[in-house]
């Protein structure tokens, strides 16, 4: 998943943020309501964490900013507010979920993952193929020809990333962005060394290689029989 956090207690936003990237996921962060915005309404994400009480603009105000831009994201609502009466302010705000403060990490990372099932059709999430090359979304697993594939949680990010624009060509911005959140490029090669990684995972012990690099222009997943090379 690709998330934005928008939370102002900085020990509070690292500590999901760190989480969210051990369980594989991206987590953008913004300290206030109104950076917060401006990344909602500029980047595409799968769910948005806000926190009610922010500076400069409070969360349900970010909210209804955002689904009065046509903004259908779901949204997941933190607060230390619990009475009935804020839980209904902030759903009829244009929230999807409301957790009240304090709460376990297991529990926000159990209704990200129901807020995702809700709004993605049941088929589109559950896997992805590419020729025997098989990954499931819902268990979170990868496996070629049958044979199950271990692969770290950056690694499982790259290649949902590539298997998602298969036999397009992904280019290395795209994936240091998606993969990494970097908008900016950090003069590293890291995507390099992933994919290299990747590469000898998916294709080292198979007679077809699935993962192509396209010189000067990126990388490509594809099945060279259907692609007709």
């Amino acid at each position: 998943m690709n998330i934005l956090l928008i939370e102002d207690d900085l020990q509070t936003a690292s500590f999901i943020q760190k989480g969210l990237s051990e369980s594989g996921h991206i987590a953008d962060h913004a300290e206030d309501g109104e950076e917060g915005l401006q990344m909602a309404l500029k980047n595409k994400y799968d769910v948005l964490v806000i926190d009610r009480m922010l500076p400069l603009r409070d969360g349900l105000s970010v909210i209804k900013e955002v689904r009065k831009q046509g903004i259908v994201t779901p949204v997941l609502i933190l607060s230390a507010l619990g009475e009935v009466d804020h839980r209904v302010e902030g759903l009829q705000a244009g929230g999807d979920d409301y957790l009240v403060k304090p709460y376990a990490f297991s529990e926000l990372m159990a209704r990200l993952q129901a807020l995702m099932r809700r709004s993605q059709p049941a088929q589109e999430q559950s896997r992805l193929t590419v020729r025997d090359l098989e990954m499931n979304l819902i268990k979170h697993s990868v496996s070629r020809a049958g044979q199950v594939i271990n692969l770290q949680p950056r690694e499982f990010i790259l290649l949902e990333q590539l298997m998602r624009h298969a036999g397009e060509v992904v280019t290395r911005t795209m994936l240091l962005e998606k993969v990494w959140g970097y908008h900016f490029d950090p003069q590293t090669n890291v995507v390099d060394v992933h994919i290299s990684r990747l590469r000898s995972k998916i294709d080292r012990e198979f007679d077809v290689a699935l993962l192509h690099t396209i010189r000067g222009a990126g990388y490509s997943l594809y099945d060279p029989d259907e692609d007709g090379s």
